[in-house]
C-alpha cells in the first residue's frame, strides 16, 4: 500500500497540532507489609490524608496514617492478590462515589459497584465521600415533619425534615422494622430514601432489598451495602458513601431519608482498623476518636437555608445495645449527637407490644415543631398518659382493690397500648393515625373488648375513609382538626357497634 506525501505531511501536521505538552506525574511508593485489608506503603512523601492510592493489580486504597516513614493505606477491594514490593501510585484525588438518578433502585457497594446483577450504574457525577456539613448560617430549623407511618413514633417522638433521629435497642427488637416502615410510608412522597448496611448479614440485606421490592419502595430508594463478608475498610465508609449519595439530591432542593443500619458495626470495623494501624486505644479498648467518626457523619444531616435550595437529609441511625445498656460508650455518644432516640425495650418486644417503643426513654429534641397542628392537638398529653397507665399498672399488680376511676383509667390505658400496636409493613396516613388516636383518648374504644381493638380500629379507619372522606380530606388537605366534626362522624361509627360486644 502507497501513501502519497502529502497525505503522511497532513497526518503529521495534525498530530503536532493536537500535541498537548501535559505531563502527568504520580508519586510511586512500594508495599513495604500488607494483610488484614490495610497496607503499609514507603515511598508516598506527598500524599494526603484520605487520598486515593492505586496498587499495581488495580486494587484502590485510602491513605489512613500519616506516618514519618511510611503511610497507613486501607486497601478497598481484594488484598489477597498484593505482595510486599509492589508499587503504589497517589492518584491526586480525595475517595468519591457515583451519585445520580441512576442509583435510584440499585443496589451498591460504598464504591458505587453494583451488587444486584442489573448491570454497571451508569452516571458521569460524583460527590466525595468526606465532605464539610453545612454550618448555622446554611441551615434552618426543622419545622416539616417526615412521616413514619407509625402511630407510636409521629405522635410521641415526631420526625422532622433534617432531624437526626437515633433508633436503639438491643438485637432482634424491631429496629430494622422501623426503619423500613419509615421508607414505606414515603411512598408517593417526595422522599428519596438510602438504605445503608454496615456489617449486617448479606441474608439480612437480601430480606430487606426483598421487602422493599415488594411494597414498592425500590422506585425511590437506594441500597448502599457493605455485608459482614466484606472487608473492614468497606464496612467503615458505607455510612459516608450513603451520605454523599443522599446529598447530591438534598443539595438539588430535595428531600432525603437515610438509614445507617448499623452505626455499632461500623464503629467495630473502625476499630480493627485503626488497631491494625497501631493508633492507640481510648477507653472500652475503643480509639477516642470513635466519637468524631460518628458525629462528622451525623453532623451531615441539614435542613439547608432557602438559599442553599431548602433541601433536606434525614437520618435514622440505628445502634445496638448490650443487655439494655444505654449507658455504655459508643450508645451515650450517639445519643448526644441525634436530636433524640427512640428506645426499643426486649420486655415489651416479647410482651408483644410492637413496635417496642419505651415512652419513657424515648424522645423527640424537635419535638410538637415536627407535627402537623392535628396531630399535635390529639397527641398532646399521650406520653403523659401512657407514663401514668404504666405506674398504675405496676401498682395493680399488687392486688390491691381499686376504685372506679383507676379502674376506668387502667381500661382505657390496655386500650391505648392495644391501639399503638403496628403490624409491620402497614405505615398509615397521617390522618388515620389521627382518628385512631382521636377515639382512644375520647374513650370510643372503651367498650370494645381488649383482644378486639385492632379490628374494630381498621373498621374505622375504612368508615372514615368510605362514609366520612369530607373530614378526613379536610384533615390532609390543611394538616388542621376540626375536632366537633370528627366527633360527630366517630359517634356515628359507635353506634354501628351498639350490642355487638355486649353478647361476649
Amino acid at each position: 500500500m502507497k501513501f502519497k506525501a502529502d497525505e503522511i505531511a497532513s497526518v503529521i501536521q495534525k498530530e503536532i497540532e493536537d500535541f498537548r505538552g501535559q505531563v502527568e506525574t504520580s508519586e510511586v511508593g512500594r508495599v513495604l507489609e500488607v494483610g488484614d485489608g490495610i497496607a503499609r506503603v514507603y515511598g508516598l512523601q506527598s500524599a494526603m490524608a484520605g487520598e486515593m492510592v492505586e496498587f499495581q493489580n488495580g486494587v484502590r486504597g485510602l491513605v489512613f496514617n500519616l506516618e514519618e516513614n511510611s503511610v497507613g493505606v486501607i486497601l478497598l477491594g481484594a488484598f489477597r492478590d498484593i505482595k510486599e514490593g509492589d508499587e503504589v501510585k497517589t492518584l491526586g484525588a480525595l475517595l468519591s462515589v457515583p451519585v445520580g438518578d441512576a442509583l435510584l433502585g440499585r443496589v451498591v457497594d460504598p464504591l458505587g459497584n453494583a451488587l444486584d446483577g442489573k448491570g454497571p450504574v451508569v452516571t458521569s457525577e460524583t460527590r466525595p465521600v468526606e465532605a464539610i456539613a453545612p454550618g448555622i448560617a446554611g441551615r434552618q430549623p426543622v419545622k416539616q415533619p417526615l412521616q413514619t407511618g407509625i402511630k407510636a413514633v409521629d405522635s410521641m417522638t415526631p420526625i422532622g425534615r433534617g432531624q437526626r433521629e437515633l433508633i436503639i435497642g438491643d438485637r432482634k427488637t424491631g429496629k430494622t422494622a422501623v426503619a423500613l416502615d419509615t421508607i414505606l410510608a414515603q411512598k408517593g412522597g417526595d422522599v428519596i430514601c438510602v438504605y445503608v448496611a454496615s456489617g449486617q448479614r448479606s441474608s439480612n440485606v437480601a430480606a430487606v432489598v426483598e421487602a422493599l421490592e415488594k411494597h414498592g419502595a425500590m422506585d425511590y430508594t437506594i441500597v448502599v451495602s457493605a455485608s459482614a463478608s466484606d472487608p473492614a475498610p468497606l464496612q467503615y465508609i458505607a455510612p459516608y458513601a450513603g451520605a454523599a449519595i443522599a446529598e447530591h439530591f438534598m443539595y438539588q432542593g430535595k428531600h432525603t431519608l437515610i438509614v445507617y443500619d448499623d452505626l455499632t458495626k461500623q464503629a467495630q470495623a473502625y476499630r480493627e482498623l485503626s488497631l491494625l494501624m497501631r493508633r492507640p486505644p481510648g477507653r472500652e479498648a475503643y480509639p477516642g476518636d470513635v466519637f468524631y467518626c460518628h458525629s462528622r457523619l451525623l453532623e451531615r444531616s441539614v435542613k439547608l437555608s432557602d438559599e442553599l435550595g431548602g433541601g433536606s437529609m434525614t437520618a435514622l441511625p440505628i445502634i445496638e445495645t448490650q443487655e439494655g445498656e444505654v449507658s455504655a460508650y459508643i450508645p451515650t455518644n450517639v445519643i448526644s449527637i441525634t436530636d433524640g432516640q427512640i428506645y426499643l425495650e426486649p420486655d415489651l418486644f416479647f410482651a408483644g407490644v410492637r413496635p417496642a417503643i419505651n415512652v419513657g426513654i424515648s424522645v423527640s429534641r424537635v419535638g410538637g415543631n415536627a407535627q402537623t397542628k392535628a396531630m399535635k392537638k390529639v397527641a398532646g398529653s399521650l406520653r403523659l398518659d401512657l407514663a401514668a397507665f404504666r405506674e398504675l399498672e405496676a401498682f395493680a399488680q399488687l392486688g390491691t382493690d381499686l376504685d372506679k376511676a383507676t379502674q376506668q383509667q387502667l381500661d382505657r390505658g390496655y386500650r391505648m397500648v392495644e391501639l399503638l400496636k403496628q403490624p409491620q409493613f402497614q405505615p398509615l396516613h397521617f390522618a388515620d393515625q389521627v382518628f385512631s388516636i382521636f377515639a382512644g383518648t375520647n374513650g370510643f374504644f372503651d367498650k370494645v373488648p381488649v383482644n378486639k381493638v385492632f379490628e374494630v380500629e381498621q373498621e374505622m379507619i375504612q368508615f372514615m375513609r368510605e362514609q366520612k372522606s369530607e373530614v378526613r380530606d379536610a384533615i390532609v388537605q390543611t394538616g388542621e382538626l376540626d375536632a366537633d366534626a370528627l366527633r360527630a362522624a366517630l359517634t356515628e361509627f359507635a353506634k354501628t357497634l351498639e350490642g355487638r360486644f355486649e353478647e361476649e
